[in-house]
């Protein structure tokens, strides 16, 4: 009897159609990314990607500097257009969404916050247009509160320490309701007690808000602390391991 290869999410090949895994095809809400090709300008051999990511689950991908990681977010938040593959979010198509339309938040390792306006108001950013006062004010101190940043909504974002920014952006990222997170280097601004605090927090959250977390980190330690599945970017292709 001929042994069938197991697909790159069983973490033990790198190339298969993942339709074909069972385990990987369950009725629990995916992020699947099948073939998804894209060659920079003068780039001789294309990245091409294939990974899936659970909801209330972090996957993490590592790799060299330059291997491709920034390009992979790049290409599931819509800055970039590939050539060829698809992008799926529980079936749903995303590959036709431009960034604004994508069910994608964003965390960079710089918070990407308007130092000149206060903590709630950067995290009010989150909030849909329209957003009647009051709810907007409950829903900010709920979000606030939960990041653990109760009373420092009216502090300017530049008085607040590198791992208080980080969290208001993660604060700003529940507003905004979005199935699938990114996180580009969060962490690696921060001390080693605030990166181990902060990165507990995204766990938490990821797992409470049934978020599709995906980390590019360079430090081994936020990886073992935080993923439960791992891939690494080898020659343009993703490894599970």
């Amino acid at each position: 009897m001929t042994r069938r290869p197991l697909p790159p999410s069983c973490s033990l090949a790198r190339s298969w159609p993942l339709s074909a895994c069972p385990d990987c095809s369950k009725g629990s809400p995916m992020l699947r990314v099948e073939n998804l090709t894209f060659a920079h300008p003068g780039q001789a051999t294309p990245y091409v990607f294939s990974m899936v990511a659970h909801d209330g689950e972090v996957t993490a991908v590592s790799g060299a500097s330059g291997s491709g990681k920034s390009t992979l977010l790049d290409l599931l938040a819509g800055f970039l257009t590939p050539s060829g593959g698809s992008i799926e979010l529980d079936h749903r198509d995303l590959l036709p969404l431009p960034p604004e339309a994508r069910p994608v938040s964003l965390l960079l390792q710089s918070e990407s916050l308007f130092e000149h306006l206060s903590a709630a108001r950067n995290v009010a950013l989150g909030l849909p247009q329209g957003t009647p006062r009051a709810e907007a004010q409950r829903q900010i101190g709920e979000a606030l509160a939960e990041v653990g940043l109760e009373g420092i909504g009216e502090q300017l974002a530049s008085t607040l320490s590198g791992g208080q920014k980080q969290r208001v952006a993660l604060a700003r990222t529940l507003l905004r309701a979005r199935p699938v997170l990114l996180l580009d280097e969060p962490f690696s601004a921060l001390d080693d007690e605030t990166r181990v605090a902060v990165r507990e927090l995204v766990r938490v959250l990821t797992i409470r808000h049934s978020w599709h977390t995906i980390l590019v980190s360079h430090h081994a330690d936020d990886v073992e602390a935080l993923a439960g599945r791992k891939y690494l970017l080898v020659e343009g292709l993703l490894e599970a391991v």
